[in-house]
């Protein structure tokens, strides 16, 4: 490769691939390096296995529990076998799609480990393949992460597994122990339940989805409870050993200080990632790197090399796809002369539970520590007409604003929460005030009626609740 490149990006996830798109929207000639496959872990072993999983199971659970059905329930299977088939088809064909839409756009893809070299120039590694050098104009970093391991409880792919791992077993086992109540800990044990597998999930923390709004994970820890989760926070692993194919995991009780034992065929960690940024240059110096080795940016996200930009999980923050995109479109842009700042403010998230908890912008306890006087409305999904046609009134929508009425965060516990928290999402994007949703028109019956009216309680002007 003899030309010079406007700009090279090393990594072809959901960050990576969206910059690079990007890029050549403005013109640029793009290069796209990529080890693996496109679309990264999100798209192969991630995200997308992990929706499927979700609503195939999902199917599967409410045949089983629909009171109104007549005929013989308890026979109905899941052909697992079949499902895992379907999956893989489903992420082949949506590879295929990102490539086919990736080349269409100009940008040319070579497959191999990128590194940078010196100053303007990447090289790349090929197995068997003498090494390529590329020079650059400009270089996004777009690695991506790996599942962090415990220093006693390395996965091995037969007993212990990460969240890749799980999504791909050929069967579906007696008792799983998950490690971590986040959002993949949660989901992955939510797949494996409804399958029938006796499912504990372990959490060093006093919550479940640590960080996220108290009130509405608690409701949700309750709700998983019920469905059959056994959920334990406050534990703390200490150690582990295999005995005749099953894990024996030892620990404590941190609010009792009384030990805690649990076996299980399969243990799967899900204790967080770690950025992949070994190896990102050919020798130490140049790009900073944090105490967690995540790749330090500035707000432009330029890394501390001229030229070379850092984005999605591999800076750390919320390890969000969409978070990766975004700021992947931001880095072609600035990399292409503009000077934009990257902003979280209203950065949502989903977990894909049943309900799906969804969130954006500030809890209470956050706003509260940062001096921020508050005003908050909730409304139960026990007043949602929608959520009773769905049997599905256990959710509630909060809004927080501040003391100009400016929204400032946003929390939903609901079926689809996912699908309609982008409403909240764009009203702070914008700096919208809780009028601008109270006052709008919401179709009814749906469930974003919910969203309306908790901005409407608020000021305690909640049409379909008290308020008191």
């Amino acid at each position: 490769m003899d030309k010079k490149w406007d700009l090279v990006i090393i990594g072809g996830g959901p960050g990576g691939y969206v910059a690079a798109i990007r890029g050549t929207q403005l013109k640029k000639k793009v290069l796209l390096v990529e080890k693996h496959k496109i679309g990264g872990t999100c798209v192969n072993y991630g995200c997308i296995p992990a929706k499927y999983l979700l609503h195939q199971t999902k199917i599967y659970k409410g045949l089983k529990e629909n009171k109104n059905l007549e005929g013989p329930l308890s026979g109905i299977k899941l052909d697992w076998k079949k499902v895992q088939q379907e999956r893989g088809r489903v992420v082949e064909r949506l590879v295929k799609g990102l490539k086919f839409l990736i080349e269409k756009n100009g940008v040319e893809i070579i497959k191999g480990q990128g590194f940078i070299r010196r100053d303007g120039q990447v090289a790349v590694r090929v197995d068997g393949e003498e090494e390529k050098v590329i020079d650059a104009e400009k270089i996004i970093l777009a690695t991506g992460s790996g599942p962090a391991e415990l220093p006693f409880l390395r996965p091995n792919g037969k007993e212990i597994l990460t969240s890749r791992e799980a999504l791909e077993l050929d069967d579906v086992p007696k008792k799983m122990v998950v490690i971590g109540a986040g959002a993949i800990g949660l989901e992955m044990g939510t797949i494996f339940q409804r399958l029938g597998t006796e499912i504990s999930i372990l959490e060093i923390l006093p919550t479940i989805l640590p960080g996220s709004d108290g009130e509405s994970v608690k409701r949700l820890e309750r709700i998983l409870k019920a469905q059959g989760l056994d959920i334990h926070t406050q534990i703390k692993i200490e150690s582990s050993h295999i005995k005749e194919g099953k894990v024996v995991l030892k620990g404590i009780g941190l609010e009792t200080q009384s030990p805690f034992e649990i076996e299980a065929e399969k243990v799967l960690l899900a204790v967080g990632r770690n950025p992949n940024s070994e190896g990102l240059t050919e020798k130490k110096g140049g790009i900073t790197l944090d105490e967690k080795d995540f790749v330090r940016v500035n707000s432009r996200l330029e890394t501390t090399l001229t030229g070379v930009y850092a984005i999605g999980d591999l800076i750390g923050g919320n390890l969000l796809a969409h978070k990766a995109s975004h700021e992947g479109i931001l880095v072609a842009e600035n990399a292409s002369g503009a000077k934009k700042e990257m902003s979280y403010e209203a950065l949502p998230m989903a977990v894909y539970t049943d309900p799906e908890f969804s969130s954006v912008g500030l809890t209470e306890d956050e706003a509260l520590k940062k001096g921020i006087k508050i005003q908050t409305g909730s409304f139960s999904l026990q007043a949602s007409g929608r959520a009773l046609t769905l049997g599905r009134q256990e959710g509630m929508v909060k809004i927080i604003a501040n003391e100009k009425d400016k929204i400032i965060g946003a929390h939903i516990l609901a079926p689809n929460a996912s699908e309609f928290i982008p409403e909240i999402t764009l009203a702070m994007s914008k700096g919208l005030k809780i009028q601008d949703i109270s006052s709008s028109i919401h179709i009814h019956p749906t469930l974003s009626e919910a969203v309306m009216e908790a901005a409407l309680k608020v000021k305690n002007e909640a049409i379909h609740m008290l308020n008191v």
